[in-house]
């Protein structure tokens, strides 16, 4: 199964880790609703399915060509392209990426440019701060360790955990969920 992955993953680069945002990102609403949230028998599919399209369609092709661009760029020397990478990455790419989230989920939700307002004033802040505590050791090991070819796996391993924080996140900002077990 791992070979046919990464024979996609080579031969069709983009279809292919648009398919596995948008899995990864549907696994992320449903360990959200699932483990986080209990929800058992009344889990949201079509909050499920708001997240799996965001994955895939929405965020899936630009953070395959942004990944692909970044490891285009050339510097004088390995360290400053580890720096350098990681710095576009989470100064430029990680605020879009939050932002847009919050903002396509709020309509996908019906809650129209009011609700995305809302989102935004909210959660947006908070999330984009986690997001570099999580995404910047991520993307420095990413650009130093990982051959470029695997970058996009090597983030979507860590982007499973950070979609169900996300699924969570936007569910309980739409309403009163009890704080998870553990926390």
């Amino acid at each position: 199964m791992a070979s046919l992955f990464l024979n996609l993953l080579l031969k069709r680069p983009l279809s292919t880790q648009c398919a596995t945002s948008a899995v990864l990102f549907a696994t992320g609403d449903v360990i959200a609703q699932q483990v986080i949230e209990r929800k058992r028998s009344k889990h949201d599919f079509a909050r499920t399915a708001r997240l799996t399209f965001f994955g895939g369609c929405l965020l899936g092709p630009p953070i395959s060509k942004w990944i692909a661009f970044l490891g285009r760029l050339r510097f004088a020397t390995p360290t400053k392209a580890v720096i350098y990478r990681t710095w576009l990455d989470q100064m430029l790419m990680a605020p879009l990426v939050v932002g847009s989230f919050f903002a396509s989920m709020s309509l996908m939700e019906g809650k129209g440019t009011s609700g995305v307002a809302d989102s935004l004033s909210t959660m947006y802040a908070p999330t984009l701060m986690r997001g570099w505590l999580v995404y910047t050791p991520t993307q420095l090991v990413n650009f130093t360790l990982v051959p470029p070819q695997f970058r996009f796996v090597f983030v979507s391993t860590v982007s499973l955990f950070w979609n169900t924080y996300l699924s969570f996140v936007n569910a309980k900002a739409g309403k009163d969920i009890a704080e998870p077990v553990g926390y």
